[in-house]
């Protein structure tokens, strides 16, 4: 068929309205085998080829031409598919509609993609430019000439056939913002929850109008005395097994959950199994990854840079230097452009750390954060804040973690998993006691607050929640099963005595930050003050406060106060 179109390009002659359709019949043909290779996901390849059909239909309707149709439509495939690739190798994401069309209607973005990745920008210019040399070429030899009725009645069978196919296919996983087998089929689906956003007219879902003035945020913060530095450690799937009372394990690994009151404080965080992004999102942001309804999964990456007076910014707006010590490496999910875009001046990420492993125990962070925190102390008066991420907890729990390590796991019928995770626990709770006992010992007369917390349970949880072992996350999270959703944070001080922590239940893990704010003694801007009255009117709850027409007010107040971007 290739043979037959340059002949007619080269005679001049159109090709008959049967060569066209055989070309089309093998073009549906070939986007069938590219979607079933290597993987037969059926679902998944008819959505895909019914989008490409719809796409077809509507550039036809246009055209009237079904070769400028097929060519049109198969170049915009392969430019997606490319573009996806590219991204998903520079950030370790695929290509979401919704960064799609923030990129097209940004000047600042595409003139960072050419100064940043200019292989890519001119790789795409190019395909643009010989997408547009085909489409000339298929309008001059395309001598089909389809009347528009006919046409007219395929694009809503083509739609109709699209819904049944994303029908078929299921919900997106909740981990598959770093975890795509179909570039396309992700790509389309991801329309979804972008029309959902345009149409609302923001991310985060925000009352039409505000009541109460815009918020101010000061240029600098006034601490009655010198803060304390602040260690905040983000610790991998971790929660207190006294949240099971089924539970078997030694108890002597209960005070690691316990803060400077002797008690345990519990938070509900938004996730279980995995997606940390989005325990992070909301303790440097303060905000909701449920209320951004669709685009909840991805909404560390959609509002990057879209947030201000984020904690680590309120921070350094108090003098404090801030960096993060990071087990992946920055690129990872584009965690260093999130850090970066909330107010963490400095990354050292896994190759800065000299990291050999994916999952190193905890005393490596640690013992890399407390050189760090060394050297600073040396040189500077000024308070530092170092956010820490751990790894040695997180799954899978199906084979033994550092085996050499006696510590305890579970007592007798504890599953193998969950055992496996109490040994990891266990070597958690020696790794931060011997951390806080070097921070005695390396820095007589400083003061420290820590901070510590679960971002979201291990999967070793499902049988003491009630769920089989087969049930998958995203089971989980559709379940409502609120009891899969507590973790824990703890407040601690070593030189500093913290003030008391609110007596609340749980607290919803947007408030962290403010809580963090209180426990250094730092004043509050009119943002976090108004946090504080919304954790104590909410009485801590966030996204499903009873009060939530308060909620939706303070995103419209951050909004109007240009400290939160719309769209």
């Amino acid at each position: 068929m290739g043979a037959v179109a340059v002949l007619a390009v080269l005679t001049g002659r159109k090709l008959r309205p049967a060569a066209v359709w055989a070309i089309a019949a093998l073009s549906v043909l070939a986007l069938a085998c590219w979607q079933l290779w290597p993987d037969a996901q059926w679902a998944e390849a008819l959505f895909v080829m019914s989008v490409a059909l719809t796409i077809s239909a509507l550039i036809a309707l246009v055209t009237r031409r079904l070769l400028v149709a097929v060519v049109l439509a198969g170049a915009l495939l392969a430019i997606l598919r490319a573009a996806s690739s590219a991204k998903e190798k520079v950030t370790d994401l695929a290509l979401h509609a919704y960064e799609f069309v923030s990129f097209l209607t940004s000047w600042p973005a595409i003139a960072a993609l050419w100064l940043n990745h200019r292989f890519y920008a001119a790789a795409l210019l190019a395909a643009l430019a010989a997408t547009a040399v085909l489409a000339a070429i298929a309008w001059r030899i395309d001598g089909t000439r389809l009347r528009r009725r006919y046409v007219l009645a395929a694009v809503p069978i083509c739609a109709a056939l699209v819904w049944c196919a994303a029908a078929a296919k299921g919900e997106r996983w909740h981990t598959e913002f770093y975890s795509v087998d179909n570039h396309l089929g992700f790509f389309f689906s991801s329309w979804s929850e972008t029309v959902e956003a345009l149409l609302r007219g923001q991310v985060m879902e925000a009352a039409a109008r505000a009541s109460g003035a815009p918020f101010t945020v000061p240029a600098s913060c006034e601490p009655a005395s010198r803060p304390p530095h602040i260690i905040l450690i983000h610790e991998e799937s971790v929660v207190q097994p006294s949240h099971f009372p089924a539970l078997s394990y030694d108890r002597s690994v209960d005070p690691f959950f316990h803060s400077h009151d002797g008690k345990l404080h519990r938070l509900r965080v938004e996730t279980y199994g995995g997606a940390s992004w989005l325990t992070e999102f909301s303790v440097m942001t303060g905000l909701s990854a449920h209320l951004s309804g669709g685009l909840r999964n991805f909404v560390q990456s959609v509002m990057t840079g879209k947030v201000r007076d984020t904690l680590p910014q309120a921070l350094a707006r108090c003098g404090y230097r801030t960096i993060a010590v990071h087990p992946m490496l920055r690129a990872y999910l584009s965690i260093g452009r999130f850090l970066t875009g909330v107010g963490i001046s400095e990354i050292l990420d896994a190759k800065d750390q000299g990291s050999k492993w994916a999952n190193d125990r905890d005393r490596f962070y640690f013992g890399n954060a407390l050189a760090e925190i060394e050297r600073h102390i040396m040189a500077s008066n000024q308070p530092i804040f170092v956010f820490i991420e751990t790894m040695a907890t997180h799954g899978a729990y199906d084979y033994a973690y550092m085996p050499e390590e006696k510590v305890p796991g579970g007592g007798p019928g504890t599953s193998p998993e969950m055992h496996e995770y109490l040994r990891r626990l266990s070597m958690a709770h020696i790794d931060y006691d011997a951390m806080r006992a070097d921070l005695v010992r390396r820095f007589p007369g400083e003061r420290f607050l820590i901070v510590h917390y679960g971002d979201h349970q291990p999967t070793a949880t499902l049988p003491l929640l009630g769920l089989s072992d087969s049930t998958t996350i995203e089971d989980v999270m559709r379940s409502g099963n609120e009891a899969a959703f507590i973790t824990y944070y703890v407040v601690d001080g070593v030189g500093y005595a913290p003030p008391p922590l609110p007596a609340l239940d749980r607290l919803a893990v947007p408030y962290l930050g403010t809580v963090i704010l209180e426990a250094a003694g730092l004043p509050l801007s009119e943002v976090y003050r108004e946090r504080k009255r919304l954790m104590a009117l909410c009485d801590g709850r966030y996204h499903d406060c009873s009060a939530r027409g308060e909620i939706l007010n303070f995103h419209r107040r951050l909004i109007d106060s240009k400290l939160m971007d719309a769209l």
